[in-house]
């Protein structure tokens, strides 16, 4: 509850307001019973007909007020809910940028979506009725039940013992409901998870024709909320049938008793109507709340689930320093020999969940205009690398430096400002061409753009009627592999940074397309440093240094050449990928001595980080 009431403190106001108006609309509705009562009682017997006029006037005025309240009830009650809804939904996403890798691994993406979306729709449904339904009940009781015993105590003490059974029945109700509510969230995340499975992965179950299994899956899925599900109905079906058969009796009884008492001159007759009124109403408050009760347990998993994602700690957190430093810090390498934009210093890292590192002491150098590539078998580590740099994931030991500065103690903001990265899976947002390239660099101009789409071979674009304004569909499903790969090529090459990731982002390249790619991008981005991960060895041959992973650790660094000479592990890549031809001219390539000296002119970083 504490979270709600986060989030209803801005609204105090406004709250106060629906209070106040719920509180007019049940005066009234409780007022009109007792003015026909003293309007039969007084009027009609003495035969009165000013009395009756001024109290059918009066009984006029309370029902326009109770109106009045009801439709400024509802009015800001609604409004009220619509805010805090969308206030929780803002959190919830603000909370999830902020999430690692690993951190939003533990929450799953079916439950996040289901959380933001169907859990506030829960809550704010709630809140809605809770005001409505659930907060007259204490007041329509009370106030019902002392103007019951101001008519007659017996009366009274008949209508509280009414009113108590009831409730306790949709407190047992409610309560063994709750549990069962707790299981239903999580099996809406199943059927989620399940469904998204089925809808992006459609292509290889049909491919595998296994339509059968995966419906199969499904209904499992479904079955088991729909099971759950009935057994709720079920509860609030048998306090619903309860419900009503004790209004009705309670509607006998305050007639029996009231005779009764009428009989032995303890009340009048026309106040039975009233004490049925009076009962009719609670009792009807009651019904109305169980609705309200139906989805409140609901509301109050959803509402801790909620709390789960915004009051989470995220596992990477931002540094005390900010854009500042690092552009000091990028300067002051600047004035040095070869300036050094990122580096490893015998990094290694772990994943939260795993018994062993993933990448171990990890040392290499990102020079200002060289390029730097790595490369290695699946599951070696390359992608993480990219991640320890763009702090998606922390090192364990030792440290990742940004023009000098630990990553660690700077803000990501500022951070990932230096960094342009071209992910592995090349992703579009659905808008425009030109708002997917913009991404990185809000006010690129035109000429920008098309400088970029030229530098990362996207000629296509300009064969496309709309140009820049052309239509991209979610991720990009519209364009091809590689026509994706060279717009995110394009989308990071309009950024300015002071390091460029492509991570394996030429892979759907034919290798024309890929060979004038890294030759426009040699000219395009000599004043920064370029790390590509990439699995071709045609893609990297004339990289400044090669950093040669193998299960986590550096088997090699150097160029081709050298890498050539001396590491076992990166011929074995050459001949896995190279004809047999192609692979004897290389290793010639490597022995001649001429190349040898060159090579040895250059400095080479070893496997320590040093020169």
């Amino acid at each position: 509850m504490r979270t709600l009431l986060r989030f209803l403190k801005p609204y105090r106001l406004q709250t106060a307001i629906v209070l106040g108006s719920l509180a007019v609309n049940l005066a009234g509705v409780l007022l009109v019973p007792t003015i026909l009562a003293n309007m039969i009682n007084i009027g009609i017997s003495t035969g009165n007909f000013d009395y009756i006029v001024t109290q059918g006037m009066f009984m006029l005025v309370a029902a326009f007020v109770s109106g009045a309240g009801a439709f400024a009830c509802n009015y800001f009650c609604a409004d009220l809910s619509t805010k805090v809804g969308r206030d929780i939904r803002n959190a919830v996403y603000d909370a999830s940028l902020a999430f690692s890798g690993g951190d939003f691994e533990q929450f799953g993406t079916g439950s996040m979506i289901t959380r933001t979306l169907g859990d506030v729709n829960v809550i704010q449904q709630a809140i809605t009725m809770t005001i409505q339904m659930m907060l007259p009940v204490p007041f329509a009781a009370v106030i019902g039940i002392v103007l019951a015993c101001s008519i007659d105590m017996q009366m009274g003490i008949m209508l509280a013992c009414f009113v108590g059974v009831v409730a306790i029945i949709a407190v047992a109700s409610v309560g063994k409901a709750a549990k069962i509510f707790q299981k239903l969230q999580q099996f809406i995340d199943r059927m989620n998870v399940r469904l998204r499975e089925s809808i992006t992965g459609v292509r290889v179950i049909r491919a595998f024709g296994k339509e059968e299994m995966e419906r199969q899956s499904l209904d499992e899925a479904f079955s088991s909320y729909a099971t759950n599900a009935i057994r709720v109905n079920w509860i609030f079906a048998t306090f619903d049938c309860s419900s009503f058969f004790i209004m009705n009796i309670a509607e006998v009884a305050t007639i029996w008793l009231g005779g009764n008492r009428v009989g032995a001159h303890a009340m009048e007759i026309a106040s039975i109507s009233a004490c049925v009124e009076y009962a009719m109403l609670i009792l009807f408050f009651i019904m109305m709340a169980q609705i309200s009760a139906l989805m409140l347990p609901r509301a109050l998993v959803c509402l801790e689930r909620c709390r789960r994602v915004i009051d989470h700690e995220p596992s990477i957190a931002d540094g005390p320093a900010d854009q500042l430093a690092i552009s000091d810090g990028g300067a002051a390498a600047q004035n040095a020999e070869a300036p050094v934009v990122a580096h490893f210093g015998n990094a290694s890292f772990r994943f939260a969940d795993a018994d062993e590192d993933t990448l171990h002491h990890i040392n290499f150098m990102c020079r200002r205009g060289t390029t730097t590539a790595i490369i290695g078998p699946t599951g070696s580590g390359k992608s993480t690398i990219a991640k320890m740099l763009l702090r998606f994931h922390d090192v364990t030991d030792g440290s990742v430096r940004l023009c000098g500065v630990d990553v660690r103690d700077l803000t990501q903001e500022a951070l990932r400002d230096h960094i342009s990265y071209v992910p592995q899976k090349a992703w579009l947002f659905s808008g425009t061409i030109a708002d997917n390239l913009r991404y990185g660099a809000p006010d690129a101009t035109d000429e920008e753009l098309w400088h970029a789409l030229d530098v990362a071979q996207s000629g296509f674009v300009r064969e496309l009627p709309d140009g820049l304004e052309s239509r991209v569909a979610q991720g990009g499903t519209n364009f091809s592999g590689g026509q994706r790969q060279r717009l995110s090529i394009a989308r990071a090459l309009v950024k300015k940074a002071d390091l460029y990731i492509f991570d394996d982002s030429f892979s759907a390249l034919d290798f024309k397309t890929d060979a004038a790619l890294r030759h426009a991008l040699a000219q395009e981005v000599s004043h920064a440093a370029v790390l590509i991960i990439a699995q071709r060895i045609n893609t990297i041959l004339n990289a400044d240094q090669i950093v040669v992973l193998k299960d986590g650790c550096i088997q090699g660094l150097g160029t081709h050449e050298e890498l050539m000479r001396t590491c076992e592990a990166y011929r074995e890549i050459a001949r896995s990928q190279l004809r047999a031809d192609e692979l004897e001219a290389l290793m010639d390539d490597a022995a001649e001595p001429d190349d040898a000296v060159e090579v040895s002119e250059k400095p080479v970083v070893d496997a320590k980080g040093g020169e």
